[in-house]
Order: C-alpha cells, then structure tokens, then sequence
C-alpha cells in the first residue's frame, strides 16, 4: 500500500499521527506527512484507519 498526505488540504490535526506513528509524523511545518511511502502489510490496517479518520480526507492510499 502507498500513503500521500496532500499539504493543501491538510490541517496538521495529528489524528493519523495518533492512529498510525509507525507511518505518519508531523514535519516542521505542522503538517502530516507520510514516513515511508510505501507501508508493509502489517502497518496497512492502521494506514487505512488513519486515511478513514482524516477529517479533511487529506490521506489517500492505494
């Protein structure tokens, strides 16, 4: 599964931060980006929870 976190539609509420830190982390802008693009297989339900708790819909994986 690949994660992207669009920055413009971001808010840096840090949600999937909470639900997934082994994928997602704060930069120094305050905003959510992905750790690695890429998420193993045993990350990808707390991938795809965070994608589904983003209240912006700012995470999209395939």
């Amino acid at each position: 599964m690949k994660v992207k976190v669009n920055d413009d539609a971001c808010i840096g509420c840090g949600a999937c931060v909470a639900i997934a830190p082994e994928v997602f982390e704060i930069n120094d802008d305050g905003l959510s980006q992905a750790i690695k693009e890429n998420v193993s297989e045993e990350d990808s339900d707390k991938a795809r929870e965070a994608i589904e708790s983003c209240p912006t819909g700012a995470i999209e994986g395939k």
